[in-house]
């Protein structure tokens, strides 16, 4: 299982928390790319519910992540 920011954009919308069934339906209804519904359907699936993406992807960069002064612009 590989994430990207692009592949963890189509998630965005999802409708969290949620578990791992209704994550695998958002990214198929949504048209979301075969590698996200990939990488949810190798999530352990042990009836626990998703907060955010966060929960799936412990690497994904938060704001704090991004190294520029808001104030500049």
């Amino acid at each position: 299982m590989y994430w990207t920011l692009e592949l963890a954009s189509y998630l965005e919308d999802a409708p969290w928390p949620a578990a791992k069934d209704e994550l695998v339906d958002f990214a198929i209804r949504t048209g979301a790319p075969l590698e996200v519904v990939e990488n949810l359907q190798a999530l352990e699936d042990e009836g626990e519910t998703y907060d955010n993406i966060e929960e799936i992807w412990p690497d994904y960069p938060s704001r704090e992540d991004f190294l520029f002064n808001e104030d500049e612009y």
